[in-house]
């Protein structure tokens, strides 16, 4: 027989500090190595021949790309070209219909989570959470996969450098679910900052963000690739692109219609015809980086048919 609690005994309801518990215990079940810093230069992801089917349709088809230690590779093409697909697929959170994806040159099927989670950290392109945590709670979060290895003795100190780097410290005692948009954008880059993974994997990070914490969280990127990672930022904004990135690897119909360094492939005419917009890309006057300016009135232009070869 099942028992009713009497009148007015509240529902039991699992707390947020347990919750978090149990996250960390289940990530530090079993004995896991903990990954070396990589070389210089070293593949740290890899799409080969990558098919991805959602439903039935074909959204990516035959992507070959590698994000290599040291570098910000941004992918870049308008909506629905297959950017947030490619990163889900190179984050091991969407199955591959053919091709392989590997992590740490290894196909990803072959890591268990935990031993991913060390590896790679993934940042969504929104955040929600059931538990009003408080700031500094949802940033320790990103210090799960460390724990039961030596590194989790760092967790104090990842978790404040995280939170200085994303300048979300003065509201680290805010409930989550109390912020901005904007202020939610930057916590949940502070948890991914603080779970120091080599390989990052970015959504659309800028998207809420005001122009100051755009220049912000594409400066952090810099900063952590320049320190060995490697990170993979989807953008929306050429200029951000253009001025961070090593590469870009701009997207059209589930292709890669270029990869290579802004200079080289934020040209004309392909991204004429891969956005469907006349554009004039132009040298910054002081740095040189290609600066993406749309043809606005632009009477009589014709988006030409097909990309180039």
């Amino acid at each position: 027989m099942t028992r009713t609690p009497p009148t007015g005994t509240p529902p039991t309801r699992t707390s947020p500090t347990r919750t978090a518990g149990a996250l960390t215990r289940l990530l530090s079940r079993g004995r896991r190595t903990v990954p070396a810093r990589p070389a210089p230069g070293a593949a740290l992801a890899e799409a080969v021949d990558l098919h991805v089917r959602l439903g039935r349709r074909d959204v990516l088809a035959g992507i070959g790309l590698t994000a290599r230690a040291g570098e910000v590779l941004a992918l870049v093409g308008p909506n629905g070209a297959g950017k947030s697909t490619l990163l889900g697929a190179l984050a091991a959170d969407l199955p591959a219909a053919s091709g392989e994806v590997r992590i740490d040159g290894r196909p990803v099927g072959d890591w268990s989570a935990p031993d991913l989670a060390l590896r790679r950290s993934v940042l969504p392109q929104s955040a929600a959470l059931s538990f009003p945590f408080p700031v500094e709670d949802v940033v320790r979060m990103g210090r799960a996969p460390w724990a039961g290895t030596p590194l989790a003795e760092s967790d104090e100190e990842a978790v404040a450098a995280a939170m200085a780097a994303a300048e979300v410290t003065g509201f680290a005692g805010r409930p989550f679910s109390a912020l901005s948009g904007g202020e939610r954008a930057r916590v949940a880059l502070a948890r991914v900052l603080a779970q120091r993974a080599p390989l990052l994997l970015l959504d659309e990070p800028t998207a809420a963000l005001d122009l100051r914490h755009q220049e912000l969280v594409l400066h952090v990127c810099r900063e952590r690739a320049t320190a060995g990672d490697a990170v993979v930022v989807v953008l929306h904004d050429l200029g951000l692109a253009a001025a961070y990135a090593d590469r870009a690897a701009v997207l059209h119909g589930g292709r890669i219609a270029a990869d290579g360094p802004p200079a080289e492939v934020f040209e004309d005419a392909l991204l004429s015809r891969v956005y469907r917009q006349p554009v004039e890309v132009l040298p910054h006057p002081r740095t040189g980086a290609p600066l993406v300016v749309p043809v606005r009135a632009a009477e009589g232009f014709r988006i030409p048919d097909g990309l180039p070869s």
